[in-house]
């Protein structure tokens, strides 16, 4: 696949595709004409590498986990990194919940006061 069909299947922009490319997250190869060549996965390589970068992953880590989804096989050093990345979510996604209770209350207290600080 070229790049443009790559791009507009992964939704996502050339520049993008060249930027993993700098990274070294996804490889292409050059036809007779100069223009870039995506294996038939490329697509799926790049929503993973997105949702990857989604949750706060590196360039670098997540070159160091892309191996594993093609290979299947990781080292101990690879376990260890994926697991102190999951704490991390967890740490978020906790850190999101209490941000998001304390939302909660500020509009319900706010719905409960008639817009002068005071109760309604």
């Amino acid at each position: 696949m070229r790049i443009g069909e790559v791009a507009a299947k992964a939704g996502v922009s050339v520049r993008a595709l060249r930027y993993y490319e700098q990274q070294d997250l996804l490889h292409s190869t050059r036809n007779s004409g100069g223009q870039r060549q995506y294996p038939a996965g490329a697509v799926e390589r790049v929503r993973l590498i997105q949702r990857l970068y989604s949750v706060g992953l590196s360039s670098k880590t997540i070159r160091k986990v892309l191996p594993f989804t093609d290979s299947g096989e990781a080292s101990p050093e690879l376990l260890e990194l994926l697991a102190a990345e999951r704490d991390r979510l967890d740490r978020q996604m906790r850190d999101l919940r209490d941000v998001r209770d304390r939302l909660h209350d500020c509009i319900t207290e706010a719905r409960d006061h008639d817009g002068t600080g005071r109760p309604s």
